[in-house]
């Protein structure tokens, strides 16, 4: 092509997986009925109903972007745009720039993208020839890229040294009088870190642009909790982004004008040269996770809270050679200080530090008191980086200690174990060979053990530490050795300081349900999120059920989620932003980036061959550039191509992956046997609870609204009615069993208004407590409550969920019943009544069922409290007062009434 007279120059990651994305463009933002505005600084607080100033470019204007004699290049437009639909961003990046000079000049455009996006398309138009892309295999395009430049055709690739973005470079010669526009497209997942998601998009236009346009939209079916813009542009453009947000969708706009790009008055700079930021969080405090399924796929979001954190065993293992000296050092240490403030009253750790040789400031694990951590501060900053690096026996002696305390039965059996490394450089004394290294960690470390490794600078084999924290349950993230290195170590292992839950499994058992990604995970951290998804038959299945099984602080999880098939069907049909193909885009992300991990850990060619023909298909379906493919351009005609391809990192072997989560997949038949409790654990199934509202059967006492109390009466066989009158917000003593130490009280709710004449009572709260197990139950219409000690753990009435907690057992249906048993003799049942939220007189309410097969003491008795029991006392407090009724659970129901 004779027009052509330039070269493209771009980069992909090394790593650089992508999905398809569509090319055309995304229409205006105009029909969210439920949007308001906010301040773009403040999403937490009141909304503002006010506009900012949008870009407007008038003809005095125009000729301002070109006042510059010695700037002959107009950039027409620049303009970005933004989908997020359920985590998935799809971004589109336009650019036009003219040439008004009477010369060809070179015109280079850049475009930074964050780490671990995907460039997925891009096309051009250079002196109105038009060149578009197509994904091939890596051999395959560099062969037809070969021929190109035997013709005199040349394409490169660039290295990336920023923090969290990668550069795209494009630089072409462009005729007098002519332009080139472009387009990229490029793809990534939003991953919860510290309780939120971040979409960055950075902004490098170079130049004054005559038409500056950024529009974001996110569309979230959870709904969104909160959504705000920090200022990282600068001041200089403070109240120029505009928010809109509503219940699952938000817009964020931002179009300066041309006066407001430059950086002074009469300056012909540019100011918008930064990232805007966009951090936001789902709505979830009503049920652990999230199951969306659409077109055929599955995903499943879950990200519970409310739960204790789990004890931490952790061991920070510090690099101090010589090449730590300086501002690295400093730094880390600034870092662990900060850190060991953090750790919990109930944690246990020590500290290994090593260079040529290996010291520990403590051979055995300490609890975290304040005085251990203040001498581990002052040990730590005496260290002086000198010597080599001993990498080997300086993760070997962190592993002993574990082992040597777990052995030892010095640790809590609830409790995770960790490993914290950081390190700047590879080994160079003692064990050289990094196989070895990484099969003497692996061959020493046990099961329970997470091992997480940063490393600091470019220096460090980072594909090593990859491996190494891979094979072992953990991550590696590496760590840019500058003034905020400190940052972003604190950064990381705030993300691995709350555990809070261990041994995550999740499982859908229905036959029509396949190719589940990565569905085992060692732990879940506070503030993040574990993504799963997979295929459906949407033909054969009417919903899709998933069952989850957990460990957290006090007690076993189960937790059950039914889904129906079009549940989003409706949502996103009349949504013209949401992405329809999120869930196929995201479940291919998955997968691709799972492949990769397993193809870096293979032990054999053969297993390494077999997973790389997966990929590889893979990447040629869903198009996407990864390390087998890359991205060919060429003119229509075919005779001009180029290749988007990225080098190989000649300190890494080809094709490495990012493990995103540690984990591993696992049979979906693999429940623990825990999991599946007979379904005559519970004292009743839900059929028999909902046929209980109407007629009750005769082996179960029953306490309902107003409250009125039936009893069956087995030698007689009838039924008797209590009724009792009493007040919102009183507190009923339903039973007490002080051989059994069992304790049962109900708090009294009241209609929203007279009926008759009469306040109509029912019970809002009732608390079990089983003082031998130091477990107390709170049940209310919003919330279930358990606390064990100085545990906590908060359900809510839209899961569905089991837990086990040594001779009890919990289980609850979604909306329906929470069913209690201990010891496998003792049972009672709540069911929840819902009425219409509007309904003018009744109130949602709680039911309580108690049969009286339970095995109470012979002093068992159950007592309506009046008198003493004020509003302000506990629900878990006892009855001083012995009230008119008496409830008895016995042979003679009229027996022992005092």
């Amino acid at each position: 092509m004779k027009r052509l007279m330039g070269f493209l120059l771009f980069l992909l990651l090394s790593e650089a997986r992508s999905l398809d994305l569509p090319t055309n463009g995304l229409p205006e933002f105009m029909d969210y009925e439920d949007l308001v505005e906010l301040d773009s600084g403040n999403s937490f607080f009141p909304t503002e109903n006010r506009r900012y100033q949008r870009s407007i470019l008038n003809d005095h204007e125009s000729d301002q972007v070109m006042e510059n004699a010695d700037d002959q290049i107009t950039l027409y437009s620049y303009k970005v745009q933004s989908t997020v639909t359920s985590r998935v961003a799809n971004t589109v990046v336009q650019s036009k720039v003219v040439n008004n000079s009477p010369d060809p000049q070179n015109v280079e455009l850049e475009v930074q993208i964050p780490k671990g996006a995907f460039v997925t398309n891009f096309s051009m138009i250079v002196n109105g020839v038009p060149f578009t892309s197509t994904i091939r295999e890596r051999t395959v395009a560099r062969g037809l890229y070969a021929q190109a430049r035997a013709k005199g055709k040349i394409a490169g690739w660039v290295s990336s040294n920023t923090l969290d973005m990668e550069n795209f470079k494009i630089e072409v010669n462009v005729l007098p009088g002519s332009n080139v526009q472009f387009e990229l497209h490029y793809q990534e997942v939003k991953w919860r870190k510290l309780g939120s998601y971040e979409h960055r998009l950075y902004l490098k236009p170079g130049r004054l642009a005559k038409h500056l346009e950024v529009n974001v939209w996110i569309v979230e079916p959870q709904g969104l909790r909160f959504l705000h813009v920090p200022e990282n542009l600068g001041d200089h453009f403070d109240g120029i982004p505009v928010i809109t947000k509503g219940k699952q969708k938000a817009h964020v706009s931002f179009k300066p004008t041309v006066a407001q790009q430059r950086k002074c008055p009469s300056c012909s700079e540019t100011a918008v040269d930064g990232q805007l930021v966009i951090k936001y969080d789902v709505t979830r405090e009503k049920k652990a996770g999230e199951l969306e399924v659409f077109n055929g796929y599955f995903v499943h979001f879950f990200a519970p809270e409310n739960l204790d954190p789990i004890p931490k065993n952790i061991l920070f293992v510090i690099d101090v050679s010589g090449s730590m000296w300086g501002i690295k050092m400093k730094q880390t240490v600034e870092a662990m200080k900060t850190i060991l403030d953090d750790l919990r009253a109930e944690d246990q750790f020590s500290v290994v530090d090593f260079n040529h040789n290996v010291r520990s400031w403590r051979d055995e694990l300490v609890p975290a008191t304040n005085a251990q951590i203040a001498d581990a501060k002052k040990y730590i900053e005496k260290i002086q980086p000198n010597g080599g690096t001993n990498i080997n026996e300086a993760l070997l002696r962190a592993i002993f200690i574990l082992n040597e305390a777990s052995n030892l039965r010095m640790l809590d059996p609830n409790s995770v174990s960790l490993i914290i490394l950081v390190s700047d450089g590879d080994p160079t004394v003692g064990e050289l060979k990094l196989s070895n290294i990484q099969k003497n960690v692996k061959s020493s470390m046990k099961d329970n053990i997470s091992l997480f490794s940063l490393g600091i600078g470019f220096d460090v084999d980072y594909d090593f530490l990859e491996r190494l924290s891979q094979e072992n349950h953990g991550v590696a993230q590496r760590i840019y050795g500058n003034q905020d290195t400190s940052i972003q170590l604190k950064q990381f292992y705030n993300q691995v300081s709350t555990p809070l839950l261990r041994n995550v499994q999740f499982n859908y058992p229905q036959e029509f349900v396949t190719d589940v990604t990565q569905n085992s995970f060692h732990n879940y951290f506070g503030g993040s999120e574990i993504v799963v998804a997979g295929k459906v038959e949407p033909d054969k299945l009417d919903h899709v059920e998933s069952i989850i099984t957990a460990t957290s602080a006090n007690a076993q999880l189960v937790m059950d989620t039914l889904t129906e098939m079009d549940g989003l069907d409706a949502f996103l049909s009349k949504d013209k932003h949401a992405d329809p193909d999120f869930t196929r885009k995201l479940w291919a992300y998955l997968t691709i980036n799972q492949l990769l991990a397993e193809r870096s850990l293979a032990t054999t060619n053969i297993d390494k061959k077999k997973i790389t023909r997966t990929i590889l298909q893979m990447s040629l379906d869903h198009h996407v550039v990864s390390p087998l493919t890359a991205m060919l351009i060429e003119s229509a005609d075919g005779d001009e191509r180029m290749l988007a391809d990225s080098p190989m990192d000649q300190r890494r072997p080809c094709c490495q992956g990012v493990l995103l989560s540690s984990g591993k997949k696992t049979a979906q038949s693999s429940i623990p046997s825990w999991a599946k409790p007979s379904p005559t654990m519970g004292p009743m199934s839900m059929k028999q609870a909902q046929v209980l509202v109407a007629t009750p059967p005769p082996h179960v006492m029953r306490v309902e609204n107003d409250p009125h109390f039936i009893i069956y009466l087995p030698k007689s066989q009838k039924n008797i009615c209590f009724n009792i009158d009493s007040e919102p917000g009183k507190i009923l003593n339903l039973v007490s069993d002080p051989g059994t130490g069992v304790l049962v009280n109900g708090e009294l709710i009241g209609a929203k208004r007279l009926k008759n004449k009469k306040l109509s009572t029912y019970f809002g709260k009732l608390a079990f407590y089983f003082q031998n197990h130091n477990i107390k139950i709170e049940i209310s219409t919003e919330a279930i409550t358990l606390k064990n000690g100085l545990h906590t753990t908060i359900l809510s009435w839209l899961d569905t969920v089991h837990i086990v907690h040594k001779k009890l057992f919990v289980s609850m249906k979604k909306e329906k019943t929470v069913n209690i048993t201990l010891d496998g003799d003792m049972s009672f049942s709540v069911l929840l009544h819902r009425v219409w939220k509007k309904h003018p007189i009744n109130v949602d309410f709680l039911g309580i069922y108690i049969p009286p097969t339970n095995k109470f003491s012979p002093n068992a008795h159950g007592l309506i409290g009046k008198g003493n029991h004020s509003r302000n006392k506990g629900i878990f407090q006892l009855a001083s007062n012995m009230a008119e009724i008496c409830l008895l659970i016995s042979s003679d129901p009229l027996s022992n009434c005092n």
